[in-house]
């Protein structure tokens, strides 16, 4: 499938198409993913760098049609509001940290950091073939934990949704709104700190306390 180009970001700078056309769609097409495309997306986030090569993702998948008892389950775990949407997603994933080193069984305080990598890796190999995630923060890890026996030394980190983005028209009044509302982002000199932090007009970088 073509990748999706509607509501495509406008920057300052010119960017690669498909980091412009990521987004995070509550609509979805009642559409399975292929076995090859969602094999794609994984495979873009194992090629995320990590932190002594650690590699501390882990993915819990359920998919409607080919695992709907992992699918409930994660769907489950979700607040009510997300539930409400989340569940048109033909897709549901869990992203876990495993939170120490294997190399020497140090705390690993990168772990989370370095899942967010490899999801953005994932999600920007998913606009390229024309799919799309949402990520969550609202989902209880107690419930994830329980209802998939997650042992220790591994946390959940976020839920995401996965799949084609549908027609917002099925979305709630507010939802919808906010579906199809342009997408902006920060202009760079708000984030960017060239030689150091930004201080009050005539106080320098080095300048100590008083």
């Amino acid at each position: 499938m073509a990748a999706d180009t509607t509501n495509v970001l406008a920057l300052e700078h010119e960017i690669l198409p498909a980091l412009a056309q990521r987004r995070s769609p509550r609509a979805y097409a009642d559409q399975p993913v292929p076995a090859d495309a969602l094999h794609q997306v994984f495979a873009a986030a194992s090629a995320a760098s990590s932190c002594f090569g650690e590699q501390p993702w882990r993915f819990l998948v359920g998919t409607r049609a080919e695992s709907a008892e992992a699918y409930d389950k994660i769907l489950a775990s979700l607040a009510e509001f997300n539930q409400g949407w989340a569940k048109a997603a033909p897709v549901l994933v869990v992203s876990l940290a495993k939170t120490h080193f294997s190399h020497d069984s140090n705390p690993n305080a990168w772990a989370t950091h370095d899942v967010g990598q490899a999801v953005a890796s994932l999600a920007i190999q998913g606009a390229a073939l024309g799919l799309q995630i949402h990520q969550m923060a609202g989902f209880s890890a107690d419930k994830v934990r329980t209802s998939f026996g997650v042992p220790a030394g591994y946390d959940p980190v976020a839920v995401f949704t996965l799949g084609y983005p549908g027609d917002p028209a099925g979305l709630p009044d507010g939802l919808r709104e906010r579906e199809m509302a342009p997408r902006v982002r920060k202009p760079l000199a708000e984030f960017v700190f060239e030689g150091g932090w930004p201080q009050p007009e005539g106080e320098r970088y080095d300048q100590a306390p008083v």
